[in-house]
């Protein structure tokens, strides 16, 4: 069961930073200038991190209990088809956010809002999906032994911006969820 408890901190872990960026655009739409890097390192993050090491802890995970509960199945589904999707609206909005840092492209700032706002929807509604439907029923089906075996074959990655070390990419990111909390 260490996975679980390991993904849903993961989860909070996203959810402080999906925070931290609805705000940055609500100060972004009443005409502050936004930090461009810090959105754009936010998204790295969420969306690098989550394709490269949560999502496919979660499809192992979810692949392990598919074929017990219909109703189990159909939720995984759907999750597994919002990993994909993510991954699409964290690039574009990735490609878009570093256009803009470097000059690279023109976007109305109107767009920007809304890439980012969808963003912030997407991944707060996934998460929600998970923690409220998928993790609860999967906990009613699992026993110990799957939790063995789940954890045995999903070990936690290193994380570089939650974890023990902060990689060199997200230092100005940690500080920013340090000031943000005070």
């Amino acid at each position: 069961m260490a996975i679980l408890a390991e993904l849903h901190q993961e989860h909070m872990n996203l959810k402080r930073l999906l925070d931290m960026l609805e705000r940055k655009v609500e100060r972004f739409r009443s005409g502050t200038h936004p930090n461009f890097q810090l959105m754009s390192d936010v998204v790295s993050y969420v969306g690098g991190y989550a394709d490269l090491h949560h999502h496919p802890r979660e499809d192992r995970m979810y692949a392990h209990f598919r074929g017990r509960d219909a109703g189990l199945d159909a939720k995984l589904t759907q999750s597994e088809q919002e990993h994909v999707e993510l991954k699409k609206v964290s690039t574009a909005l990735f490609d878009a956010i570093e256009g803009v840092l470097h000059d690279a492209s023109v976007i109305p700032m109107e767009q920007l809002v809304e890439q980012l706002d969808q963003f912030v929807t997407l991944e707060t509604n996934h998460l929600n999906l998970e923690e409220g439907d998928i993790f609860p029923k999967i906990e009613s089906v699992a026993t110990e032994q799957d939790w063995q075996q789940v954890d045995a074959e999903n070990p936690a990655p290193a994380d570089p911006l939650f974890g023990l070390k902060q990689a060199d990419e997200y230092r100005d990111l940690y500080r920013a969820l340090l000031e943000d909390n005070q």
